[in-house]
């Protein structure tokens, strides 16, 4: 219990000042809003634009890094240093030298300005300050001289020291003698030790924290024990001490505010650690959960400090009499004292895991999250992030590439937070400034943003490529807009492809109708049972059925025409076409199917890109007919014979209608199934040559009269250096580039690179560096074929164009493993990708720069004679209408086409999107498919609008091109055409109803016209005889 003031009456007197004092809740916001934050959820980015903010913070922003004494100092026993809890409780590791930080401070300093940091935050070791943990006795004088050393430099250098009173050493004398926090003597010797550091340190001290994440105190120190010092007291050990650490806090605030502040005017704060949940499913139910997961650890501490000076009533209501409680007095003496908000968010809190009190909810490190429900659950405070940052493991060293862009992450997600959400943001501690000791994981893991050898003796500190990442960071205050060029206005040629690219076309081989397999007549109640029966030993020739009794090729073929495309990408099913692999026995209704699609085609004024072999790199044979997969697949080179005969048939059966052929789709990713490097380069070795045979056959036997070009399509996101600081990741990304395009291309194309000895064959960087590799290994030559003289002069130019498939970007760093681990086929490189990218649900980034530097750097390597072509580029989408991330796709990535022909003068012809319908999920497709029904996507008509203006003129309205008016789907004619029976049924039944109509109406004229003649006659008749007129009957007519 906090001392009481002598008099009632004072008493609420004094309280009413205090209360005045500190303010009452600001205006600024309203408390308790917290779970506006799910309630009103941001939209999942979409655009790279909303996913990263180009900005900068605003001026005067702390930029910082820090560390605690415990982790860094070591001198452990030095200079009158007494043992801390930490010093007791740690075994086989410990942090008696740790980064050497207590004789090494200069170098910290200096490590410091070469950030270009504006803040240092550190905390003073209270056991070298108090050994036996009283500041009423006599204080270490060279611990109090270490640490005057140390601020004066920093104010010095015009960096602002921000220092934390306790960060977890606490003197092991009060463990021993009090129990720790358990006791609430220590809130008194607690308010004396920071009095002494106000009153010593505090004319250069503008920026305290009282201690640092007491959560983890409270919950690992005390009652599971995985911290120092080891109780294992429980959830009402956790509690207890949580309570007293509150209650030490708001004893020291007041202290400053009272005794301090008048003369020193700093502030004071203390730093609490998060987490971030989301929920699963957004009901109000999980709001609640989340809203309860937040409060049962940041709340904890922050509604006494920052709230109505209690626990949250979630905590109240789960914990009962077990959780203590403050009385009405300290409920006032509590609000109010923090005088901004330090968050700790990194892995200390995050990586707890099931640990954490998530409540079934999805755990997150989403910073500006956190930062949002900290300004609406507390009235918009100010907010320092006093420690920010994560881990990386102890043998990644100073190449933390992943560290990187996590720190990244973390800072823009601070200025979203600052810029778009309005966090009064005051500024952001990179943790921590050097490797240190980390807690109850040791040296397994690194913080520091400068590397520190803990098996060398002098503990030199080298700068991390996250120092060199944060410093440029720093620099620029944020992330400025980047200078790219503008979007521009143009069109695309006349003749550009304007295409749709399919993985599949399933081949209907047999007609809907009976009437063309089955020669039976018929009759109704021939045997005298009401039914229909065949007439025995009666039988008609079958008709043959015409393309368009194929029911789906034309509604197919119409919605593809609705989408205003040119051009159609899709393959041929190999296996299907000769099931033995070889001519002796060729499915002529597979390719008369074929033939159909392509003359409906034509019908329509669309144009084919025919795929002979779509490898579907999974088993049983990859695509493979089923005998050729069998014999050893494209490993053997009677796969390459079989390939040219294949490729004859189709040229010979289908060419009168294709003008563009593809071989082989993606080799470059067909030679990833196979595990062993020698079998990868085996198989690129022979897929090479039977593209070649097929090339050169199409030249020598059917170019001359059917014209045509044909090509391979090679799989070609492009690369980034993963780590931008780091020489070896650029390599990477070279190396990276020539095995995925390099490797197909060199031997085909003609490079700038190449002398005479390198023509028709595999780029020289690729074979130098596996002959390095193998010699590395032990191994007596490199695993790479070699062609022989004649395959070489049949690969040489054996590419009308360059047909890519191109999805994202990726970034490439170098495998970390050793050489002689690593397996000789592949390019020793990984891929990751930037957590800052926008992404789609299967993770593929969308990063439309990279369209055009891939364009550039094949350009660059291969010259501008050979046209390009996109021949398949999309996204997954799982919006079954309003997709809004392939609607951007198509827009941002056709604009970075329209750039790289425009601006710089890439010979583009085509882009193809992939794909046109879904399945039976949306993904990739233009239209979703749905219980066999077709709807069009939002995407369709900005693909179809592109098409229309051929691109992006300066006038929406303007169309250079002739351009392919849309087919609309008629829904009608599409279930007629599924339903032609029931269709010819009909019309027979109205042809029936016109005759049987048309005969009546005969009949009743013909009768009319008898009755009328005869009368006629009669009349005539009488005239004659009686040469007058017919005597009246002067009689009355009888009734």
């Amino acid at each position: 219990m906090l001392d009481n003031p002598p008099c009632p009456r004072i008493q609420w007197l004094f309280l009413f000042i205090l209360w005045w004092a500190n303010g009452w809740p600001q205006a600024s916001g309203s408390t308790g809003d917290g779970r506006q934050m799910w309630q009103n959820p941001k939209p999942v980015p979409v655009t790279l634009e909303q996913s990263f903010l180009h900005d900068t913070f605003p001026a005067g922003f702390l930029w910082g890094s820090g560390t605690s004494a415990f982790q860094t100092e070591g001198s452990w026993d030095q200079d009158g240093k007494g043992p801390s809890i930490w010093d007791n409780f740690t075994q086989s590791e410990t942090a008696n030298v740790a980064s050497d930080s207590y004789a090494q401070w200069e170098e910290d300093v200096q490590e410091l300005e070469y950030l270009g940091v504006k803040s240092y935050s550190f905390s003073l070791s209270w056991p070298r300050l108090f050994p036996d943990g009283n500041a009423q006795s006599r204080p270490n004088g060279l611990a109090v001289e270490h640490y005057n050393r140390l601020i004066n430099k920093l104010v010095e250098k015009q960096i602002e020291p921000i220092v934390t009173i306790h960060h977890w050493d606490l003197p092991l004398v009060l463990q021993k003698v009090y129990g720790g926090w358990k006791n609430e003597t220590l809130i008194r010797l607690f308010e004396d030790y920071a009095a002494f550091c106000f009153r010593t340190y505090g004319d250069r001290v503008k920026y305290w924290l009282t201690m640092h994440n007491p959560y983890l105190v409270a919950v690992q120190g005390y009652g599971t024990g995985v911290h120092a010092p080891g109780d294992t007291g429980g959830l009402a050990g956790s509690l207890m001490v949580a309570h007293n650490l509150i209650r030490a806090h708001a004893k020291a605030w007041h202290t400053y505010n009272t005794h301090f502040r008048p003369t020193q005017k700093g502030k004071v704060s203390i730093v609490l650690g998060s987490h971030w949940v989301e929920p699963q499913k957004a009901t109000a139910a999980n709001v609640d959960l989340c809203q309860q997961s937040l409060e049962a650890v940041l709340g904890w501490f922050a509604n006494p400090i920052l709230g109505d000076g209690d626990y949250p009533s979630s905590l109240r209501i789960k914990h009962g009499a077990l959780l203590p409680t403050f009385s009405a007095q300290e409920k006032l003496w509590m609000q109010n004292t923090a005088d901004f908000f330090a968050l700790s968010f990194g892995p200390n809190n995050l990586r707890l895991g099931r640990d954490l009190p998530h409540y079934g909810q999805a755990v997150t490190p989403d910073m500006r999250s956190v930062l949002g429900w900290i300004k609406l659950e507390y009235g918009d405070p100010q907010v320092l992030v006093a420690e920010g940052g994560w881990f990386s493991e102890a043998k990644v060293g100073r190449e933390d590439t992943v560290a990187i862009y996590l720190m990244k992450r973390f800072i823009n997600q601070a200025l979203q937070a600052a810029r778009l959400d309005g966090v009064r943001l005051l500024g952001y501690t990179a943790w921590s400034l050097v490797d240190g000791f980390e807690w109850n994981y040791g040296y397994s893991v690194r913080r520091g943003l400068f590397y520190v050898d803990f098996n060398q003796p002098n503990r030199i500190r080298t700068p991390k490529t996250t120092a060199q990442y944060y410093r440029r960071v720093i620099a620029d205050n944020g992330f400025p807009t980047v200078e790219t060029s503008q979007e521009v206005k143009g069109q695309f040629p006349c003749d550009f492809h304007w295409g749709i690219a399919d993985s599949t076309l399933q081949a209907r081989l047999y007609p809907f109708s009976p009437q063309f397999t089955d020669p039976h007549v018929y009759s109704w109640n021939w045997t005298g049972d009401g039914s229909l029966r065949p007439i025995p030993g009666e039988k008609l020739p079958t008709h043959r059925s015409q393309c368009t009794d194929y029911l789906t090729i034309r509604s197919h073929l119409h919605l593809f025409a609705s989408t205003g495309a040119s051009h159609y990408r899709f393959p041929l099913n190999w296996s299907l076409i000769l099931p033995h692999g070889d001519l002796s026995h060729v499915n002529m209704e597979a390719l008369r199917y074929y033939r159909c699609v392509l003359t409906e085609l034509k019908k329509l004024d669309l144009e084919a890109l025919i795929i002979l072999y779509y490898p579907t790199h999974k088993a049983p044979n990859l695509g493979l007919p089923g005998p050729l997969h069998a014999s050893g697949g494209w490993l053997n080179y009677s796969t390459v014979e079989a390939f040219q005969e294949y490729a004859a048939l189709c040229y010979r059966e289908l060419g009168s209608w294709v003008r563009y052929w593809i071989t082989v789709n993606e080799p470059n990713r067909l030679t990833d199934i196979y595990s062993d490097g020698n079998e990868q380069h085996q198989a690129a070795h022979n897929l090479l040559l039977a593209h070649a045979k097929a090339w050169r056959l199409h030249e020598r036997m059917f170019s001359h009269h059917e014209g045509g070009m044909v090509s391979l399509a090679l799989h070609a996101d492009w690369a980034e250096p993963a780590n931008p600081f780091l020489s070896s990741h650029t390599a990477a990304v070279e190396r990276f580039l020539l095995f995925e395009l390099g490797r197909f291309l060199d031997p085909l194309l003609r490079t700038r690179y190449e002398d005479k000895r390198d023509k028709g064959d595999y780029p020289h960087e690729i074979k130098a560096y596996l002959k390095e590799k193998a010699r590395v290994m032990g191994q007596q030559r490199s695993p790479l074929p070699t062609f022989t003289k004649p395959e070489r002069e049949e690969l040489k130019g054996a590419l009308s164009f360059i047909a890519l498939n191109h999805f994202t970007t990726r970034l490439v760093s170098p495998s970390p493993r050793n050489l002689h681990q690593k397996h000789p086929g592949n390019h020793d490189c990984l891929t990751l990708t930037d957590p800052t990218w926008p992404s789609s649900s299967l993770g593929q980034a969308l990063v439309p720069w990279g369209l055009r530097k891939v364009l550039n750097w094949v350009t660059e390597r291969y010259g501008r004679t050979q046209p390009i072509i996109i021949t398949a580029s999309g996204v997954d989408d799982q919006a079954p209408v309003e997709d809004k991330m392939r609607q951007h796709y198509l827009k941002s990535y056709l604009q970075e086409a329209l750039k790289a022909r425009r601006l710089d003068s890439i010979n583009l012809q085509g882009f193809y999107v992939w794909k046109l319908q879904d399945g039976h999920v949306p993904q990739y497709g233009l239209f979703t498919s749905t219980h066999r029904q077709s709807t069009a996507k939002a995407s369709s008509e900005v693909y179809r609008q592109i098409i229309t203006r051929s691109g992006f003129p300066e006038d929406a309205t303007s169309h250079t091109c002739r351009t392919r008016e849309a087919q609309p789907v008629c829904s009608l004619c599409v279930w007629m055409s599924k339903n032609k029976a029931l269709t010819v049924f009909v019309c027979c039944l109205l042809l029936v109803a016109v005759i049987f109509i048309a005969l009546v109406f005969s009949v009743i004229t013909t009768k009319r016209r008898y009755t009328k003649g005869r009368r006629s006659g009669v009349s005539i008749i009488r005239r004659r005889r009686g040469g007058g007129s017919p005597p009246v009957c002067s009689r009355r007519p009888l009734i």
